[in-house]
């Protein structure tokens, strides 16, 4: 008689558990950066940088600082940085690290989008001790699935293993978004169209709200209310055709340039991102709006209806 053969399941593949040399009764503890650097990459695996920078004054005293621009300067790739200076530091007169209350571990390790499903591989720099500092705290709070990297950031950079920096580096444009005093070289231009993206009675004076210290809007601007461009109930922007209609009386479609302004240059950004998606080219928004133009006596403004 033939013997059945039992073939196994597929099964969705889940990293190996690595084993670190050494020796140890819990080798499971640590990371090696080998492995690490495999696994780079692995949704279900956060990397977390959390570094003190920490020096000894000449007097004996600690010169004490977040690890953070480090980390900007260049970190593990996919790591996110953890302060324990502060974020999980709970506040305390005289003593700098102590505890935090669960709650706000909670919502730091949250903010950083670790969740109890994730397996935590923490590092620092030199002999490591911020690593299983932060170790101990994910174990006090239940959390098992967490590992030290073994060597830490010092291993990882002898080793010339891949790093990612968080720099940004900006490219101003200028034009988009604008002073006062752009607005009042605007006033008048037959080119220009210029939005207030608040509420019509607002716009037109029947309403004031007391950090405009004037009521009306400013002088030739039409009205194109924010929240007439996104639908009620999904929230979603409106479709271009619908979009098309609430601009049409505006005639900010037709002009070569478009100012949006509101209360305080927040809602006025709807109107702006509504007119890029139709395809305009020219649209600036007034940062200071009216919290900006309703108090400065020197500056125009009209009621309408």
């Amino acid at each position: 008689m033939a013997r059945a053969i039992r073939r196994k399941a597929a099964t969705k593949k889940k990293p190996a558990p690595h084993k670190s040399s050494g020796g140890y009764a819990r080798p499971s503890l640590l990371v090696e950066t080998g492995w690490l650097a495999r696994n780079l990459g692995n949704p279900t695996i956060k990397i977390v940088d959390c570094n003190v920078v920490m020096a000894i004054q000449p007097d004996g005293r600690y010169d004490i600082k977040k690890g953070v621009a480090d980390w900007t300067a260049a970190h593990i790739p996919g790591a996110v940085f953890v302060d324990l200076l502060e974020e999980l530091a709970a506040p305390h007169p005289k003593l700098r690290f102590m505890m935090t209350p669960p709650e706000q571990f909670e919502r730091v390790i949250s903010s950083k989008g670790i969740s109890n499903k994730h397996r935590v591989v923490l590092y620092s720099r030199g002999a490591n001790y911020w690593a299983t500092r932060l170790f101990l705290m994910f174990r006090a709070m239940g959390h098992d699935n967490v590992q030290v990297l073994n060597g830490g950031w010092d291993k990882w950079m002898a080793e010339r293993r891949p790093v990612e920096s968080a720099t940004f580096t900006a490219h101003p444009r200028p034009g988009q978004i604008i002073n006062k005093d752009d607005v009042v070289a605007a006033l008048g231009k037959d080119d220009t169209c210029i939005i207030n993206a608040l509420h019509p009675d607002v716009h037109s004076g029947k309403k004031m709200s007391a950090a405009y210290a004037r009521a009306g809007h400013i002088p030739g601007s039409v009205n194109v209310y924010a929240m007439d461009l996104i639908d009620p109930q999904s929230k979603t922007f409106l479709p271009a055709a619908e979009l098309k209609k609430r601009f049409a009386g505006s005639g900010a479609l037709a002009k070569d340039k478009v100012i949006t302004y509101c209360g305080g240059g927040i809602s006025a950004t709807t109107d702006s991102f509504a007119l890029l998606l139709l395809g305009h080219k020219n649209v600036a928004l007034y940062d200071g709006s009216m919290t900006e133009w309703g108090p400065d006596l020197s500056l125009p403004i009209e009621t309408s209806g």
